[in-house]
């Protein structure tokens, strides 16, 4: 009987953070991959620890990836580990994808600049007032490369005094933007004359939902009320904004928007945005997106 020929070992691309379980990213990237008849897949890493991070890193060097993301809490961290940064990663202090060449990790960040895109599509960002919840890694990229893009001002809201004041003087050192750092604490009143407000934190993401504690009297309608979160689509926080009558920005749109970029850097292919949207919709399980997708 004749042997069947054995299919060729597949490119491998992936994501490192924790935790990642209920990220639609794996399932997106390998539909697309699907879609372009690439033999690639996408594989979600739960890294458990900052401890593990430099080993995880080294396995995926080691193994060959092609590529891989990097997500929360390890954008910051991550950075001691690169072979090379790009000018991106060098002025935010964030890394949240790589590219691996002949062995080296090449670090790059576009976290804002999916969210820029993603805003642009339903309003624009010169000369608004943005305040942001929230300044981790993606929440920093985010914030430079809003103000990078026109913002006349910053506020930065956080817990963390230290972190905040740290983004706040890092977004006017890099473009001259005027920000400000505010306490979080309890419920928090929203700044008069915002006119974009993100929600940078975890708050909010399956499975456990949790509120947003923003004083939403404090807060008009006229306001642009963004979340990154990609699971759900349409969190707790975007749903009392959208009944408000608030334009709203998902995290999914963002996710779409900095995954083609990512894609055809890696595979040299460009996308389709209605594949991406598509595939996204799919993972998430949204028949209402996919429709929408089929018909676009």
């Amino acid at each position: 009987m004749a042997n069947k020929s054995i299919p060729l070992q597949k490119r491998m691309t992936g994501m490192l953070g924790h935790p990642v379980a209920e990220n639609p990213i794996d399932r997106m990237f390998d539909a697309v991959y699907s879609h372009h008849g690439l033999n690639w897949q996408f594989w979600k890493c739960d890294v458990a620890s900052e401890k593990e991070l430099g080993a995880a890193l080294a396995g995926v060097r080691a193994l060959g990836f092609a590529g891989a993301c990097i997500t929360v809490p390890y954008k910051v961290a991550a950075i001691p580990y690169l072979d090379e940064a790009d000018a991106d990663v060098r002025a935010i202090g964030a890394v949240n994808w790589m590219t691996i060449k002949d062995g080296r990790l090449i670090g790059h960040n576009n976290d804002g600049k999916g969210v820029v895109k993603a805003i642009r599509k339903v309003t624009p960002i010169v000369g608004k007032r943005v305040t942001m919840l929230g300044a981790g890694g993606a929440g920093r990229a985010m914030a430079v490369e809003l103000a990078w893009a026109g913002a006349a001002h910053m506020t930065i809201i956080t817990r963390r005094e230290s972190q905040g004041v740290e983004v706040a003087d890092l977004i006017t050192r890099v473009s001259g933007v005027p920000a400000e750092w505010l306490p979080w604490s309890g419920e928090v009143v929203i700044p008069e004359g915002t006119e974009i407000l993100m929600n940078a934190t975890h708050l909010g993401c399956a499975p456990d939902l949790e509120a947003v504690l923003v004083d939403w009297c404090s807060i008009p309608d006229r306001t642009t009320v963004v979340d990154v979160i990609t699971n759900p689509r349409l969190t707790p926080f975007l749903q009392i904004a959208r009944h408000k009558g608030c334009l709203i920005v998902d995290g999914v749109e963002m996710l779409v928007q900095l995954a083609m970029q990512i894609f055809e850097a890696w595979t040299g292919i460009k996308p389709s945005e209605a594949v991406f949207q598509q595939a996204v919709a799919v993972a998430l399980g949204e028949p209402e997106y996919i429709h929408l997708q089929a018909s676009a």
